[in-house]
């Protein structure tokens, strides 16, 4: 959460306005949330668009400044256009960095694209997320599981992860992430009849 992403405020409402916002490069919004006034905002495009390749995860916290005050928020909604799924509109919503927070977070295979295709079809990701509670400086944008150790140990329960201090993961301990099963007597392309 390093990076600011900074807001004007002022924007004229209504949709010529917003598609004339839009052609310039910016992109409408409002800021509520932790005891502030709805705000109406307009914010960079290509800026917007770091904030959201930056963050990863949908729940990861942006810092949003505001007429020179800093706000921890998440975005709460992005309306796209259907077609083209251009951003139309974000909803900011501003939260207290000392609050804990369940988000989803994906689980991601680590170094599968040095395996071969017959190892690769060996591994099975059980849960493709996990929801994880922490204060939004403490939130990891993605749960990591090396390929390697699932080949390894057979199955990673959510037990063996390690976590960043500060995040954990609100499920049971026992329950499996993912596993390593048999490779497929063709899996190599190899017929044994």
């Amino acid at each position: 959460m390093s990076q600011v992403l900074v807001a004007a405020t002022g924007r004229t409402h209504g949709s010529r306005p917003s598609g004339r916002l839009r052609r310039e490069g910016s992109v409408p919004g409002v800021l509520y949330g932790n005891g502030l006034e709805t705000t109406s905002l307009e914010v960079d495009w290509p800026s917007l668009r770091r904030a959201l390749n930056d963050g990863g995860a949908a729940a990861a916290p942006v810092n949003l400044r505001v007429n020179g005050v800093d706000h921890v928020t998440i975005i709460k909604e992005i309306q796209r256009h259907p077609v083209r799924r251009d951003v139309l509109h974000v909803d900011f919503m501003a939260i207290d960095p000392d609050v804990i927070l369940r988000s989803v977070l994906p689980v991601v295979l680590t170094g599968t694209e040095e395996l071969s295709p017959s190892t690769l079809a060996r591994l099975a990701l059980v849960c493709a997320t996990l929801e994880v509670d922490a204060k939004p400086a403490a939130m990891p944008l993605e749960i990591r599981i090396a390929a390697e150790t699932v080949l390894t140990v057979g199955v990673v329960r959510v037990r063996d992860l390690q976590m960043p201090a500060g995040s954990v993961i609100v499920a049971d301990g026992a329950t499996v992430v993912a596993s390593a099963g048999a490779a497929d007597a063709d899996a190599d392309g190899v017929d044994e009849a």
